[in-house]
């Protein structure tokens, strides 16, 4: 199989965390895409250029973070962090979709900060900021819910990868004046798939 992703993708980042951790690293080759780039090869593959996109054994594409790391995970027909009384749980999923809310807007906010900084939309970098330091202020009291503890699951490797990526953007230490969400960080990023795929 062949994992299509570049390396500044949080979403691309938790396909890969999921390949360490179901290891997988012998049956599925890490490709780097060229994304946003007039005429890249890359688009005769995925068409719509986003990464993370698999190719699976019989040659059949797959693309999104979320439907990727579910296929990944289950390959083994023991998925660990995609459990099936999860994906019913409602209380679990409002959490898995807080964390990708928290992450979607922290990577709008990066993708702007690329842009020249005569083209950023100030609005937009306001709305970020804004959305990130309430959704981590959400977390601070949610890390707290025993489905925030023990084994990771996906809402745990989402959010770890969310703050992460807002300190390393510049868009600074969401776990600052929230001790709790600190904690939990610190003993999340301890795993080593989150240490072998810290972005550039």
């Amino acid at each position: 199989m062949k994992l299509y992703v570049t390396y500044g993708s949080p979403y691309a980042r938790l396909a890969r965390i999921i390949v360490i951790e179901k290891a997988l690293e012998d049956r599925v080759e890490i490709m780097e895409a060229k994304t946003r780039t007039p005429g890249s090869p890359y688009y005769h593959i995925n068409p719509s250029g986003r990464v993370p996109y698999l190719v699976d054994d019989r040659g059949v594409g797959m693309e999104d973070s979320q439907i990727v790391c579910a296929y990944l995970d289950g390959l083994d027909g023991k998925p660990r962090f995609h459990d099936a009384s999860r994906t019913s749980d409602w209380a679990h999923l409002r959490l898995e979709f807080a964390a990708r809310s928290m992450c979607d807007g922290i990577a709008v906010w990066g993708r702007e900060m690329i842009r020249p900084e005569h083209a950023r939309s100030p609005i937009t970098l306001a709305h970020e900021s804004a959305r990130a330091q309430r959704m981590a202020d959400f977390f601070e009291d949610a890390v707290t819910d025993p489905l925030m503890q023990g084994s990771p699951a996906m809402a745990h490797l989402i959010l770890a990868v969310a703050v992460e990526m807002a300190r390393k953007r510049g868009l600074g230490d969401l776990t600052a004046g929230r001790p709790q969400l600190a904690r939990w960080v610190r003993s999340g990023s301890n795993l080593p798939s989150m240490e072998r795929t810290v972005p550039p």
